[in-house]
């Protein structure tokens, strides 16, 4: 009845083929294979930080991952056996990246077992000689970690491309029978395979182009139909708690399915050539973040779509999907609002919800968070009590295995390059080196020097062994932005669709890139604000308490932490009197998001005002433009939110 339900939304929305087009529409961009772009400076820093914390030791004790079953485990945490796909998919990149050697040889020993263990049938996974229900899902996170390890060991390509055909065909025949191995999760995923499948559509088809197409457009016809979920007539403007689904499919709502749902339309559109579907992947973009979004860049979801409210929950997961959905769309779409939006998330959302050492993570983030501890009450109607401590697995475990990814893609997707390949494109700003080959054998090495986004200043330096094009990305927040090209005169930066264009010639140039901001103030629910000044927003940052809840009996580094106020958080500000200061350091503190240590600050004159709490967890919603102080005036200092662990970014304003 589901499947039948779907097809019916499916034929009454936008997956026709444009007639007279076939194969795959290209790109407006195109990727770098992994290991060419590489973080520096502070950005290398923050990624060995991760490295050494969670992300990079729980192969050693988190069982999840160090008895998966995977690999020849006993573990799991739930049927979709995504636990380890998860796993493997991230630190694939984030061991290359950073040159660990153990975790790169972990990653292909996972590989290694699973395309050993692929059974007659094609299918690939813990479910191989078990009577565990085959669910198509898991194996998508897998599939673009081999994808990546074909990127630095090429000699595994035949056999990963191999492994993959072999597992299309058997796909394509379960889909064919009434969609087989589709669960209510693998409905609404279903485009992380069709990515998997357009990479062997364009470089290793082996004759199976058909096939690829067909499983493609089964996919879509088995999966949750996008284009009406994005669509402006059904996209619900406010939490959704309360709200009947029009599909009766409640999981097209939660969170983390529409973080990777951002990619469906814009898959579908290689495989339909149909404009629509572009047309509705980027108005269904603005519709999440206008109704959901959240001035850290990221929108509100504790477990559910929940609106504009300042305690509403953001889900980690949630986070680092967005911030790789962004990037394909902006590859498929080319535009600059995607990786705008990418840049601040990563610069905002994912560090707020990660302890500055990166050892305890939370479930839920809040834009207001007064508190992180066991909520009571609790204002997330979906989501445990639990759920914004930070901790090993607060609430689920899912966040733990899945948000190593986050930073290493976005490190991967800094720089691409044209369709002709003859132009590379340095897409998201900071610290970044990069040596690839172009078009015609042209050698280019670049390096950004750089503590952007904590300067607004770069120092590019190129090389190359012919003539090219290089374009560089003027984020929309830039005012009076410089290029000064080998020691000249500073002339204004000049971006079309974001775009700047330096034409390099052979041999080395070095450019200077001076890219201000001005402190801008966001309109939030209540009569609030939010504070911006270039990508970040800024945040108070809540004085703090630390009690240790809980310790891992494996790894003691692996802890529950609960933070409470130790000062007064209730404030209205006069937006007048903001100011902005920098210490305009020469290098950064490690790790640089964490309290105190950020070279940018804005202060504001503030005042103390009555503003209720629920409890001792959570505020109440801003109060609209209080009258009365119930003390002095003084002077808040606001810094970065990735900065902060408690904090308050929507402030109300004085009347």
């Amino acid at each position: 009845m589901v499947l039948s339900a779907l097809r019916l939304l499916i034929l009454s929305g936008a997956c026709l083929l444009v007639e007279g087009q076939t194969g795959l529409a290209p790109k407006k961009f195109l990727t770098i294979p992994l290991g060419q772009v590489k973080p520096a400076g502070w950005l290398m820093d923050q990624l060995v930080v991760q490295t050494n914390g969670l992300a990079g030791h729980e192969h050693e004790f988190y069982n999840y991952v160090s008895n998966t079953d995977w690999v020849g485990g006993t573990s799991a945490y739930s049927n979709l056996e995504e636990a380890g796909s998860y796993w493997f998919n991230a630190m694939v990149p984030n061991s290359f990246l950073v040159n660990n050697t153990v975790i790169q040889q972990k990653t292909l020993d996972f590989l290694n077992y699973v395309l050993t263990h692929q059974d007659s049938t094609g299918w690939l996974g813990p479910e191989v000689n078990t009577t565990k229900p085959r669910y198509l899902w898991g194996r998508y996170p897998f599939f673009f970690g081999a994808i990546q390890l074909t990127e630095v060991h090429p000699e595994l390509t035949d056999r990963v491309v191999t492994a993959l055909h072999k597992f299309v065909a058997l796909a394509n025949t379960m889909l064919k029978n009434n969609g087989e191995g589709v669960e209510a999760w693998t409905q609404t995923r279903w485009e992380d395979f069709v990515i998997s499948l357009q990479w062997l559509y364009d470089y290793h088809p082996n004759g199976n182009e058909a096939l690829l197409i067909d499983t493609m457009q089964r996919l879509k016809w088995t999966g949750v139909p996008w284009e009406k979920v994005f669509s402006e007539q059904y996209f619900p403007q406010t939490a959704v708690e309360h709200t009947p689904n029009p599909f009766n499919l409640p999981l097209t709502w939660h969170g983390v399915n529409m973080a990777e749902g951002l990619k469906a339309l814009p898959s579908t559109y290689r495989f339909t050539h149909n404009q629509t579907d572009l047309d509705v992947a980027s108005k269904g973009w603005d519709l999440l973040f206008q109704y959901h979004g959240r001035p850290s860049g990221i929108y509100a979801a504790d477990e559910y779509l929940a609106g504009l409210e300042a305690v509403r929950g953001t889900e980690l997961c949630l986070v680092v999907e967005t911030m790789f959905s962004g990037s394909y769309l902006y590859q498929v779409i080319g535009d600059p609002k995607f990786a705008d939006r990418v840049e601040r998330i990563t610069y905002n959302a994912l560090p707020a919800t990660l302890t500055g050492n990166m050892w305890s993570r939370q479930y839920l983030q809040q834009q207001n968070q007064v508190a992180s501890k066991n909520m009571n009450p609790n204002p997330f109607p979906n989501d445990g009590a639990y759920s914004n401590v930070f901790g090993l697995q607060p609430n689920y475990p899912c966040c733990t295995v899945n948000f190593p990814q986050g930073l290493p893609k976005f490190i991967s997707n800094a720089f691409l390059t044209t369709p002709d390949q003859k132009s590379l494109v340095h897409l998201y700003l900071g610290p970044f080196s990069t040596s690839t080959t172009l078009a015609s054998g042209n050698k280019v090495t670049v390096n950004v020097d750089t503590l952007y986004p904590f300067s607004d200043t770069l120092t590019t330096t190129i090389t190359a062994t012919s003539a090219f094009t290089y374009y560089v990305r003027i984020p929309s927040w830039v005012s009076g932005g410089t290029i000064a090209i080998n020691g000249g005169q500073a002339t204004a930066v000049r971006p079309t669709n974001g775009l700047h264009a330096v034409s390099v010639p052979a041999g080395t140039t070095k450019f200077t890139l001076n890219l201000p901001a001005t402190i801008t103030t966001e309109s939030r629910p209540h009569g609030s604000i939010a504070v911006h000044r270039g990508v970040f927003n800024f945040a108070f940052d809540i004085p703090r308490s630390q009690t240790v809840l809980t310790k891992n009996a494996q790894q003691p580094l692996a802890v529950d932490l609960e933070f409470d106020a130790t000062a007064p958080w209730q404030f209205a500000i006069d937006p007048k009197t903001l100011q902005f200061h920098t210490t305009s350091p020469s290098s950064l503190p490690s790790p640089v998001f964490d309290s105190g240590k950020s070279p940018l600050s804005i202060t504001v004159t503030a005042c103390p005002i009555n503003w209720a709490t629920a409890g001792d967890t959570f505020a109440a919603s801003p109060p609209t433009s209080p009258v009365s102080c119930t003390g002095s005036n003084t002077t808040l200092t606001l810094t970065p939110f990735g900065t902060t662990k408690l904090r308050i970014s929507e402030f109300p304003v004085r009347a």
